[in-house]
């Protein structure tokens, strides 16, 4: 195999990887679907991060659980900008697994949308490295 077929590896690669936090997402999505139950939560604070000039802001909800327990948790997504229904103090509505509360998402804050376009990114990659590399081999 020459060197050239290194170059492959990294649409593979890049392919995989958003493949992979695709379907992670798509998986939790369908678990709390499932199984999840909804509660009126407030948006106590927000977690900010700062990466190579832009700024990331994470709400954390707050919310009593069916248990009686409180619990105050982070978003996974963060967004360059709050929207006003998102702001401290804001009333939301969460979707969690009572199984566990720390899986859970802010309805009209979590992007089920960007979760599919990686999987469908991740796929069209995938898919197509591994079809070309395989029609490469086969006309050799």
């Amino acid at each position: 195999m020459e060197r050239e077929w290194l170059f492959s590896l990294i649409p593979l690669t890049i392919g995989m990887g958003f493949l992979g936090f695709g379907a992670y997402g798509l998986r939790q999505a369908a678990v709390l679907r499932r199984r999840g139950v909804t509660a009126e939560a407030r948006i106590v604070r927000h977690d900010v991060e700062r990466d190579e000039g832009f700024t990331y802001h994470y709400p954390v909800a707050a919310w009593t659980a069916r248990d009686g327990r409180t619990y105050e948790c982070s978003s996974r997504f963060g967004r360059g900008k709050v929207g006003s229904g998102f702001r401290v103090g804001a009333r939301v509505v969460v979707r969690y697994d009572p199984d566990n509360p720390h899986r859970f998402a802010i309805e009209g804050w979590d992007m089920k949308g960007l979760v599919l376009l990686f999987t469908v990114l991740g796929s069209i990659l995938t898919v197509g490295t591994v079809t070309v590399v395989l029609v490469r081999l086969l006309t050799l």
